[in-house]
């Protein structure tokens, strides 16, 4: 049995987590809005503007996995600390930057904040709670995912409006400052005492080689502006992290037999519903994300919305992923992939009805698609929360940081690569239309159908896979004997 007091204090600390976490994901998307602000008050060209956004993906992606055995081998408390104080103080100098170049070299170091903060969220999770109340945990980490990306953009609108054109982007990142000097407090007080292995080897040359290639996936997705090509991108480092990812690879089998600890536990490459969820992850983040940002440009350039109204317009989407995320963790112990299916299906039918009614809305768009949005969200919250809980089912506890980092690595990248493409089709197609912006979000709403529906296939056939042979819905870990 639990203590009350202990129960108490997860629970407590959970708040902490969902609080660090979305503040991270927050930031992903809030900013795409404070872009014009930004341009105007430190009168940033195209390049800087890139920049700005792309040195906090960059650094974010690259940090999360070496995070995340950072905190399984040593104190995750200590890591989550630290990765709070960096974001935090990072976040105060992007908005004192007095130029571009400050800027980007502080939005790369809050990048490297939000990468510490991140996997040791899934990691206290995984470590915190145990069955049922696991998946209600996840679900209420599913729920600030869906919530944080969709607020972004209206609390970004609603910001700039309050400190104005020229230095409202500023208050964007100043907002952080309070709230991470209330978590790193309450951290300190609610955030268990977890007691990493301090012989375990972090395996510095595992680190390096995995930054690197997810470097050179990353640069090529980040470096194209807003109508460039995705031919005129340089698609040759992709080949080249094929070649450094190899090297990795074959470094992690020698360091194994060596008896040292790696940087991925390559026995998860064994764990099917581990290799399905990751999998599934990748693509559906990669369409999931784009989604808001299509949305937000068709609002804003194609319709004439503020910032503050086109992020207004999502909120329907952000009510219906939080209430069915919150569900959805308590309902997918019972239902499994099932319930992944069952929302994939719904999101997948909801952008399909906006693909077929927007071209046809005159006036009050926004209101006008405010259920099919909220329907979307309600899809969204049933995929992502049960997937990371049946993602990370098998994972030992001790690996939960590395597992929860590579998991998480794997939705950031699909992120920015289907923001790629996605944009690219959608500045193509807008420049051959001479600003035919509906046809636009058209076509580029067809890329992400498509990316949910390959999501879709794999959670079938991972259902497949755990209904075939025994004629039952048990998952794996069910089926095997715990080790807990």
């Amino acid at each position: 049995m639990t203590a009350p007091h202990e129960e108490a204090h997860r629970w407590r600390a959970l708040v902490v987590c969902l609080v660090a976490g979305g503040m991270c994901l927050l930031d992903v998307s809030i900013v795409n809005v404070a872009l014009p602000s930004i341009r105007i008050g430190l009168s940033a060209d195209d390049s800087d503007i890139q920049w700005a956004v792309a040195g906090y993906s960059l650094a974010f992606g690259m940090a999360l996995v070496p995070a995340g055995r950072i905190g399984d081998a040593r104190t995750r408390r200590t890591v989550f600390l630290g990765g709070i104080a960096v974001f935090t103080a990072a976040s105060a100098a992007c908005g004192a930057a007095s130029g571009p170049l400050g800027l980007a070299l502080a939005r790369v170091v809050q990048g490297i904040g939000g990468g510490l903060i991140t996997p040791q969220v899934s990691g206290f999770i995984q470590n915190m709670f145990r069955g049922q109340e696991r998946g209600r945990a996840f679900g209420l980490f599913g729920a600030t995912v869906g919530v944080s990306t969709a607020l972004g953009p209206l609390l970004g609108g609603l910001l700039i409006q309050l400190g104005g054109a020229t230095d409202g982007w500023r208050l964007v990142f100043y907002v952080n400052v309070p709230v991470g000097l209330v978590v790193v407090a309450l951290a300190l007080r609610w955030m268990p005492l977890d007691r990493g292995s301090r012989s375990a080897s972090l395996d510095p040359v595992g680190i390096l080689l995995f930054a690197s290639a997810v470097l050179l996936v990353l640069l090529p997705v980040v470096q194209g502006g807003q109508g460039q090509s995705l031919a005129d991108r340089p698609w040759w480092m992709v080949a080249v992290a094929a070649v450094v990812l190899g090297v990795f690879l074959a470094w992690e089998v020698l360091w194994t037999r060596r008896g040292h600890g790696t940087l991925v536990d390559l026995s998860l490459r064994r764990v099917p519903s581990y290799v399905f969820g990751v999998s599934l992850g990748t693509f559906y983040f990669a369409g999931f994300t784009a989604i808001f940002l299509i949305l937000t440009l068709y609002l804003q350039e194609g319709q004439g919305y503020s910032a503050l109204e086109a992020g207004a317009t999502q909120m329907s989407f952000a009510a219906g992923s939080a209430v069915s995320a919150f569900l959805a963790g308590r309902l997918v112990s019972r239902f499994g992939r099932k319930l992944v299916i069952t929302g994939l299906v719904v999101i997948g039918a909801s952008l399909v009805a906006l693909d077929v009614v927007v071209p046809h809305l005159h006036g009050s768009i926004g209101a006008k698609i405010a259920p099919i949005l909220f329907l979307a969200g309600a899809g969204g919250g049933m995929v992502i929360s049960p997937n990371v809980t049946l993602s990370l089912e098998e994972v030992d506890p001790v690996r939960a940081g590395a597992g929860g980092g590579l998991l998480q690595t794997a939705q950031r990248v699909g992120s920015a690569v289907g923001v790629a493409v996605v944009l690219a089709q959608f500045f193509d197609r807008l420049a051959s239309t001479h600003g035919e912006f509906a046809e636009a979000f058209s076509v580029a709403l067809h890329t992400t159908i498509a990316l949910v529906v390959i999501a879709l296939v794999l959670a079938v056939a991972d259902q497949l896979r755990r209904t075939g042979g025994v004629g039952t819905g048990e998952t794996d870990a069910q089926r095997r004997p715990s080790t807990q």
